[in-house]
């Protein structure tokens, strides 16, 4: 085994080795501008970018040209509301989001806030999912927009979009949802979910950091203006240079996640989430899972321990990479928001760990972790003594 061993699959994920054999002559032989029309550099680079397109938008099950590509999810978030809330074509000015929403959506809805936008945010349950009843009651004829996203990025709660969105769009709101915790990791279907926006991103999939994705519907109903100005590239949504070999390699992250779901990886990831839960369940006293024990991302836990230090816990696992939640607050000592909106005290969310088990761990690491998770926990919990 390789030490420390990552579990840490929500914050990032390492690149495939596959993905990487793909992108690789794209930086060095294979380096042309997609825009460049006049030579065979160009042309290579374009083709390369419309096959890439097209993975991404079979595995989302839409169409090719309703794939825009950014930097990464935050880009793609930001586009979605300031996006909604700055187009022209509308006069609605309220945001809905929910608590658990990820900072890139919430510190956006707080700059519009700012600006004379009216933003609501919904509470969620004690499992993290947003109540389509407590959705129904706020929006209205004045709503732009309503923005949830699909999995969390702490706790792995999986909302029932479809729902959500039927409700946004029976008042003629746009809906939004970020999938960057669910696209490549299960099967979905963003023409199926009714969804009209929505974010992804590559290093959640075992791509390269940096490159991101944006789906709009292509509807009439759909109108955005664009946060960034120049050449009017993707639709004239997104300007600037495409990232050539970071598309090339979100497209075969995408085709392979295809090939992962064919054969079965979701039931072998779950398994080994469900061996090191079971584990932990079986050895450690006061231990709970935060969030829905089964409506989840396949391999996400996230646990509470009863009067444990987590940060102090997670430093003395040397051999272990883990976290205390989203890596993009990792600089921000207050307690997680998301534990504190299902209804964790601030000493509750401080004794909260995320596992995140991904495509390459193994049942021996999942064993080796166990072992070394119950016995650091074992040896704060009888100082406490």
């Amino acid at each position: 085994m390789r030490l420390p061993i990552y579990m840490d699959n929500h914050a990032t994920t390492p690149v495939d080795p596959r993905v990487l054999e793909t992108m690789m002559p794209f930086l060095r032989e294979e380096f042309g501008n997609a825009a460049s029309s006049s030579h065979a550099y160009g042309w290579h680079a374009k083709e390369a970018v419309n096959k890439a397109r097209r993975q991404l938008a079979e595995l989302a099950g839409v169409q090719p040209e309703e794939m825009i590509f950014t930097s990464g999810a935050t880009e793609s978030n930001n586009l979605a509301l300031l996006g909604v809330a700055f187009d022209q074509n509308t006069t609605r000015k309220q945001i809905v989001t929910q608590a658990t929403e990820h900072s890139a959506v919430l510190d956006t809805c707080e700059f519009l806030a700012k600006r004379g936008f009216e933003t609501t945010i919904l509470p969620v349950d004690q499992d993290g999912l947003v109540s389509a009843e407590t959705l129904r009651e706020v929006v209205s004829e004045k709503t732009a927009l309503v923005s949830i996203m699909h999995g969390n990025n702490e706790i792995g709660a999986i909302q029932d979009i479809t729902r959500l969105a039927q409700i946004a769009h029976e008042v003629g709101a746009l809906f939004h949802s970020d999938v960057v915790q669910t696209f490549g990791k299960i099967p979905l279907n963003l023409g199926e979910m009714d969804v009209d926006l929505a974010s992804l991103t590559a290093h959640k999939m075992y791509g390269p950091k940096g490159i991101g994705a944006f789906y709009m519907r292509k509807s009439h109903a759909v109108h955005l203006a664009p946060i960034l100005h120049g050449g009017g590239q993707e639709r004239g949504c997104r300007s600037g240079t495409l990232n050539v070999p970071g598309i090339v390699a979100f497209g075969t992250a995408a085709h392979l996640a295809q090939e992962e779901f064919a054969s079965g990886h979701l039931d072998d990831l779950a398994a080994l989430r469900d061996r090191l839960w079971e584990g932990m369940r079986d050895n450690i006293k006061g231990i709970h899972i935060n969030g829905h024990p089964e409506k989840r991302v396949p391999g996400n836990l996230n646990i509470r321990i009863d009067g444990i230090d987590a940060p102090a816990l997670m430093l003395s696992m040397h051999n272990v990479a883990v976290s205390g939640g989203s890596a993009c607050d990792s600089h921000d000592n207050a307690p997680s928001h998301v534990l504190t909106a299902i209804g964790c005290t601030p000493e509750q969310a401080q004794s909260s760990v995320r596992f995140g088990v991904g495509r390459f761990n193994t049942e021996e690491e999942i064993d080796f972790v166990l072992a070394e998770f119950c016995r650091e926990v074992k040896k704060q919990q009888n100082s406490l003594l």
